[in-house]
């Protein structure tokens, strides 16, 4: 009882922390003629409400796909007519057919930031709430403490309250799939993680790790027995899924293809803005774009994600535990944003979800990613001028989360043993890697706040207009890197102790 009561204290505060950042501004307010994301969200409730499925994601002209066209799966199309739906009973004008372009009101922001809230609490919280009292180890008060720091976690809260999105959907689909594959319930799993896949293309960050973990069951219970099985029920699973949510799109192939055409748009290019993945950090050497061609830079991102995800995915296909799954969907993710192509600064919200199930394991390492993957936006956090609650939530997470899960205390046992600077400095005593390690992460936290305040009260050299936003992304990126080569070295090793190791499904 006692337990509960401290979950609903957690979830509480986390409710408010989220409705306080929303009180903030969002995407593109007040700037004509694009807006931003907040337009783009309420425009697609426009045109799912107002024209029929057919034309939905097609070009004509009632929709305009050069002003924010649907370019993301049918179940965030639906997602859009359910939100247009209740909109149009309260106030109409919010999804006129063309009227209501760029349509803002205090009345209509709090409707469009009540519809991220709701979906929070439907799917991402009791997913968050379910993982850590039941596949996590420790007592109630190291549980709630786990699920304090993966609700409050700042990246996604000012994403989606603040810049205005509804990444809790996808993400939180995507956990349920996770809690799923920890209870050993393959076929919900499954379910689960292909209506991730429905909202947002980018959970094919996460598909391989799904993929190999379930196939590597399959092969270790017999592909001539029960495995054999398994594998036909995870496949029906999977495609019934799938089959219902295209079915409005099916009967004409061409509807299909079209909107398999708007969610791959291949043509906007290898990256946008200032993002801390590879190619965007290179570019500052190497002008990649003007030495390649498009299709060049299309299959070489190819080749380079995929080399950089299989070692983990192979991994996991050898050795089909939990403890590996959650290790693999940490570097999967990471190898997709830091060599895929057409990545956001947004998209490292998916390696982020992975790490904060890592965050009893490795608390340490779990805590200096996530305050670096919050900083890695802190371009787009201004451009939205939510500077207050940017450094409000980072700098109380920080403290927050180093309090409850003393992560600065571990940093000396399983952390240091098994990452890489013990691989590369295996002459020194852990003692020494330990106060190593402390200091690397002093620093990287006192640059990343010196880069914020320079961002803020500095203006950049004529001659270097994007020059703060190009050092935020550089550093971000190398923290990236540097926690991609961690978290495999981590998963080519044993677990540290049997706490840590997860039950094999």
């Amino acid at each position: 009882m006692q337990t509960w009561s401290l979950v609903s204290i957690s979830v509480l505060l986390a409710v408010v922390v989220r409705w306080g950042v929303s009180l903030n501004s969002y995407s593109g307010a007040g700037k004509p003629p694009m807006f931003g994301d907040y337009e783009a969200q309420r425009h697609w409730q426009e045109v799912t409400y107002n024209l029929p499925l057919q034309q939905w994601y097609f070009n004509t002209s009632d929709n305009d796909l050069n002003y924010w066209g649907l370019d993301y799966p049918p179940l965030t199309a639906y997602h859009s007519w359910l939100c247009a739906y209740v909109a149009n009973i309260l106030k109409p004008e919010w999804v006129e057919l063309h009227r209501s372009r760029g349509y803002e009101s205090p009345a209509h922001k709090l409707f469009m930031r009540t519809t991220v809230l709701v979906t929070d609490v439907l799917i991402y919280i009791p997913a968050v709430v379910f993982y850590c009292l039941y596949l996590t180890g420790g007592s109630a008060k190291k549980r709630v403490s786990l699920l304090l720091s993966i609700l409050l976690y700042p990246g996604l809260i000012l994403i989606d309250y603040g810049h205005f999105q509804y990444n809790g959907v996808s993400l939180g689909f995507s956990l349920w799939g996770v809690l799923a594959l920890g209870l050993g319930w393959d076929m919900s799993g499954s379910v689960a993680f292909s209506l991730a896949l429905n909202y947002k293309q980018m959970e094919l960050y996460h598909a391989l790790p799904f993929f190999c973990y379930l196939l590597g069951k399959c092969v270790r219970a017999g592909l001539l027995g029960r495995g054999f099985i398994l594998l036909v029920r995870i496949a029906v699973a999977v495609l019934v899924t799938f089959a219902l949510c295209w079915l409005p799109f099916l009967p004409d192939p061409s509807q299909a293809l079209q909107v398999v055409r708007r969610i791959f748009p291949v043509a906007r290019g290898l990256f946008e803005d200032k993002v801390a993945n590879t190619w965007c950090s290179l570019n500052t050497l190497i002008k990649i774009r003007s030495i390649l061609t498009a299709d060049s830079q299309l299959y070489l991102s190819f080749a380079l994600t995929l080399l950089a995800a299989l070692p983990s995915s192979i991994r996991l296909l050898m050795k089909p535990t939990f403890w590996h799954f959650k290790l693999a969907l940490v570097n999967s993710s990471l190898a997709f944003f830091l060599f895929s192509y057409q990545v956001h600064e947004k998209s490292i919200l998916l390696a982020a979800l992975p790490v904060c199930l890592l965050l009893n394991d490795f608390p340490f390492m779990s805590v200096w990613f996530l305050q670096a993957s919050t900083f890695s936006m802190l371009p787009l956090f201004l451009k939205d001028g939510l500077l207050v609650p940017y450094a409000v939530t980072s700098v109380g997470y920080l403290f927050l989360t180093f309090y409850l899960l003393s992560a600065l205390d571990d940093c000396s046992e399983a952390e240091v043993n098994l990452g890489c600077c013990s691989k590369l400095f295996f002459f020194l005593p852990k003692i020494y890697l330990a106060c190593m390690m402390r200091w690397k992460f002093y620093l990287s936290i006192a640059l990343m706040a010196v880069l914020s305040i320079l961002s803020v009260v500095l203006d950049p050299p004529p001659h270097l207009p994007d020059l703060f936003p190009v050092l935020v992304s550089t550093t971000a990126f190398l923290h990236f890197l540097g926690a991609f080569l961690h978290f495999n070295i981590v998963q080519f090793s044993e677990p540290v102790s049997k706490k840590s190791q997860k039950k094999n499904n």
